[in-house]
């Protein structure tokens, strides 16, 4: 049982649901343009309801949810709700907000995001991914997996998926492959009928308080799910979950159910064995560097595989598999330097990505490693853990923090990551760059031919390989025309 409170229960207390999704529903999205609540709007609007959404300004994702039949409006104005059956926010929205204050005095219901994931998932059978790092990767290949069996899965995924362009969509199949998210509790309330747990690490502690409250809430996560569970035990805190309980276990490590074995780097990804109870089923020839991401496939074949996959059907899934926005993306080749952008904005997801450009297949001369940490609460509970994450960079980079919605606080600024690197790898060469003007310029000078850029992060870093791509007087593809 969980010791320490649950992390949303004074927010968003328990309740029961007065509504539900089995029936036509007019739902009102506040916040509609963020990854999670976009992908939510489009597959409630893919399933027959009326879904209108606001957010504070154009972006390029309200034309596709505008395309999906999801009425847009820029502004919040207490008009949006008036005939509403439901409101639905994310964490980062704050509670006063007029909408929400207006659907409140009116007595229509405010429900938090994972309430609206939780009753999408009880209209089909859910499979759900969680864990700190590698997520969305992993939710993505099971469900072109599942796709690939004839399976015709619906999802609701964290980054648009390549193979579909999109990270959502809704399917009556009896089918369904959600992102577990942990960072505000979502994990905890959708009704589940198989998972991967792909690792534990630290993070949220703003929500969770202490990392033993997050691992607490990963055990009643595992049992509250009522078919195969699926348990990556390289990670020693995940392993630690497995031991009574009925569980499925992948990895490199000895002993592992499923065991990615043979493993091979490629120029552009990783060939591998998949061992079962010390027998080899399937040859994997996957297109996506670093031993991260075939940890990510060894877990969405494993978990296929305990739902009725044939292996070699799983396997040929994972071969022609595109990737997903924002991970080791390939943004332009200038001058012979290649820019690259990645989601990574954990200490862990850093080193990763970064061992992966080492790699016996790289023929890069160089790495160039720019990272925008993210959140100052993330950054005052965890900036010393960066300070080994750099260490297969020969340039390092760091920006100050991205906000996304937290408040600054006193001290607390990229610097820290900037001291905690110096003071573990005093010979490194790191520079301190938080202006963003200086930053592009400053790249613009030192990249040379052979280079690789390596931009890290979760907030508006994504755009920095188009502005060096700009700088150099090349039009990036996503450029408007």
């Amino acid at each position: 049982m969980l010791s320490s409170p649950d992390p949303l229960a004074e927010v968003f207390p328990r309740r029961e649901v007065a509504w539900e999704l089995s029936s036509p529903r007019r739902v009102h999205v506040v916040g509609v343009g963020g990854p999670g609540m976009s992908a939510i709007a489009i597959a409630l609007a893919e399933m027959g309801h009326t879904v209108s959404g606001s957010d504070i300004r154009e972006r390029q994702i309200l034309d596709r949810l505008r395309a999906s039949g999801v009425t847009v409006h820029i502004g919040h104005s207490r008009q949006h709700v008036h005939d509403a059956d439901v409101v639905t926010y994310s964490t980062a929205i704050p509670a006063d907000i007029n909408e929400l204050d207006e659907a409140r005095k009116r007595g229509i219901p405010t429900v938090h995001r994972s309430e609206v994931l939780g009753a999408i998932c009880r209209q089909t059978n859910a499979y759900g991914v969680a864990g700190t790092h590698g997520k969305t990767t992993t939710s993505s290949m099971l469900m072109l997996i599942l796709a690939a069996a004839g399976r015709e899965p619906g999802f609701v995924i964290g980054g648009d998926v390549a193979d579909v362009g999109t990270g959502a969509r809704w399917s009556d199949s009896g089918s369904f492959v959600v992102e577990a998210d942990e960072s505000d509790g979502t994990h905890l309330r959708l009704p589940l009928a198989g998972t991967v747990l792909t690792n534990v690490d630290v993070d949220h502690l703003d929500n969770y308080g202490t990392f033993e409250a997050i691992v607490e809430g990963f055990e009643r996560y595992l049992d509250s799910v009522e078919g195969p569970v699926v348990v990556g035990i390289d990670c020693d805190v995940a392993r630690g979950l497995v031991e009574g309980r009925s569980v499925v276990t992948f990895g490199t490590t000895e002993g592992s159910d499923y065991r990615a074995i043979n493993i091979q780097p490629q120029r552009t990804g990783n060939n591998f064995d998949i061992e079962r109870h010390g027998e080899v089923i399937v040859r994997v020839e996957l297109p996506l560097r670093g031993r991260h991401n075939v940890l990510n496939a060894t877990a969405a074949l494993a978990l296929s595989i305990e739902l009725g996959v044939e292996p070699s059907i799983a396997a040929d899934a994972l071969a022609t598999f595109g990737g997903v926005a924002r991970r080791f993306d390939v943004r332009g080749i200038v001058d012979g330097t290649t820019l690259v952008d990645d989601y990574a904005h954990l200490p862990a997801e850093i080193e990763a990505v970064l061992a992966s450009t080492r790699e016996s297949s790289a023929d890069w001369s160089r790495v160039v490693a720019v990272f925008q940490p993210n959140r100052f609460n993330r950054m005052s509970e965890i900036s010393e853990q960066y300070a080994r994450s750099f260490r297969d960079a020969d340039v390092i980079v760091i920006t100050d923090i991205y906000s996304s919605g937290t408040q600054p606080i006193p001290g607390v600024t990229g610097k820290l990551v900037v001291n905690a690197i110096l003071e573990a790898q005093p010979h490194s060469r790191v520079v301190w760059m938080p202006k963003r003007e200086s930053l592009v310029k400053f790249l613009s000078g030192e990249l040379r031919s052979g280079d690789l850029c390596l931009s890290m992060g979760c907030g508006d870093i994504a755009t920095l390989p188009d502005e060096v791509l700009m700088a150099r007087g090349v039009r990036s593809e996503s450029d408007p025309q």
